[in-house]
């Protein structure tokens, strides 16, 4: 019992030749598009990858500090093993706010742009 795909819709549009493309890559336009995601994920990628590595070295060389009680059996490396998943989620969060307030809108106008649609 084989099935088949039903035929597109609507034909798909040409592809931009490498020109066009090479064009889009040099204007101001996409230049800012680039500047807005890297100003924003390079920092707090690296601010991210401190953050996890000062988990590591406490865990590694401080483990009376790590160690501490907190409240009951809950010491401060699970409070901070926690807090890496709290801001893992954050930053996701935050990142995808950022992208659908600066990052999309550019991008869909040279998308639409480069597809003939502007």
């Amino acid at each position: 019992m084989a099935t088949e795909t039903p035929p597109p819709a609507k034909p798909p549009a040409s592809l931009p030749s490498t020109e066009e493309f090479t064009e889009v890559q040099q204007s101001a336009e996409f230049g800012e598009l680039r500047r807005a995601h890297r100003s924003f994920a390079f920092p707090l990628t690296i601010a991210f990858a401190a953050w996890y590595l000062l988990y590591v070295l406490l865990s590694n060389y401080a483990g009376d500090f790590m160690g501490t009680k907190v409240v009951g059996n809950i010491n401060v490396a699970l409070v901070l093993g926690l807090a890496q998943f709290l801001t893992t989620f954050l930053i996701a969060w935050w990142y995808a706010r950022h992208a659908a307030a600066k990052l999309d809108p550019r991008a869909e106008a040279i998308k639409s742009r480069m597809e003939g649609g502007a």
